[in-house]
């Protein structure tokens, strides 16, 4: 009877003990359940350097507790689309700041067009166990800015003529611009209308500084819906020699540690050297006195 006893307790208690357990493990599992997937929104933009790259440039973020973060290390897959046809192009992760950008191998030359001669591009996220999948396309046609360097009345100018296929375009803003460090510098107007030939023909300053007298020059065309960003680059010899001033190879205060000065190195060590001997010599006679 006892023993029948202590069974029905035992059974009871156990059963006390893992009913909570069980609903603990429930609750949290339902919660997990209940936890949403962020939606990324996919930013593109696609940029021609005459003569050079095409690059695909992509920003991925996300809006969690209604602050807007960025979204990195996510590997996005980009395609060139055509009538009949998706071609992988390759891919790319974002960076701690959520961007990433794709280099087209080949340039525009190795893209296929639709029938109305426009590039479709997209790029797709397969999503993971914190976001959704995602995806973004654009859209844009192919543009040439044929830019040089030109000299009238020992002036000098950059020409530049905008065109789609063989056709010149007129009345479409450029912007040039000389490239600089930290941010552009803006070359007369903030925007240049070509003009009946296609062309616009803007001045340059004399005086602008350069590394070796050399000038990089740009004509933009920047964010246009159907030919997206183009970009021309013209290196001319016309500026300002730089004087290097720097003073970080010499023996100065402000010098790296390998480039103290001699002064410094050696009038603190004939200080230490002197005082040690003046500790050694009053040792020295310290002991001859208590010799003595």
């Amino acid at each position: 009877m006892k023993t029948r006893f202590n069974f029905i307790f035992i059974a009871i208690l156990s059963v006390l003990l893992v009913s909570p357990a069980f609903q603990s493990m429930h609750a949290q599992d339902k919660k997990a359940k209940k936890v949403k997937k962020a939606k990324v929104r996919l930013k593109a933009s696609y940029l021609k350097i005459m003569d050079g790259a095409v690059l695909l440039d992509f920003s991925a973020s996300a809006k969690i507790k209604r602050k807007n973060v960025k979204v990195k290390n996510i590997e996005l897959t980009v395609y060139n689309t055509t009538d009949d046809a998706k071609i992988v192009l390759g891919k790319v992760r974002t960076n701690s700041n959520g961007k990433a950008t794709f280099t087209v191998k080949g340039g525009i030359k190795s893209l296929v067009a639709d029938t109305t001669g426009t590039f479709n591009i997209s790029a797709t996220f397969k999503g993971n166990d914190h976001f959704k999948k995602a995806k973004k396309s654009i859209r844009f046609k192919n543009a040439t800015i044929l830019a040089k360097l030109v000299t009238k009345d020992s002036i000098n100018y950059i020409s530049a003529t905008f065109k789609v296929g063989d056709s010149v375009v007129a009345g479409q803003d450029l912007i040039v611009q000389l490239d600089r460090l930290f941010k552009p510098l803006t070359i007369g107007d903030e925007f240049h209308q070509t003009d009946a030939n296609g062309t616009i023909l803007v001045p340059i300053e004399a005086g602008l500084p350069g590394i070796d007298g050399i000038l990089q020059l740009e004509v933009v065309l920047a964010d246009h819906d159907d030919y997206g960003n183009i970009k021309a680059i013209v290196n001319a010899t016309i500026g300002k020699v730089i004087v290097d001033e720097s003073t970080f190879n010499d023996r100065t205060m402000w010098s790296p540690r390998n480039k103290t000065p001699i002064f410094l190195l050696i009038f603190p060590n004939l200080l230490i050297l002197g005082i040690w001997s003046l500790i050694i010599y009053l040792f020295i006679n310290l002991f001859k006195i208590s010799k003595n």
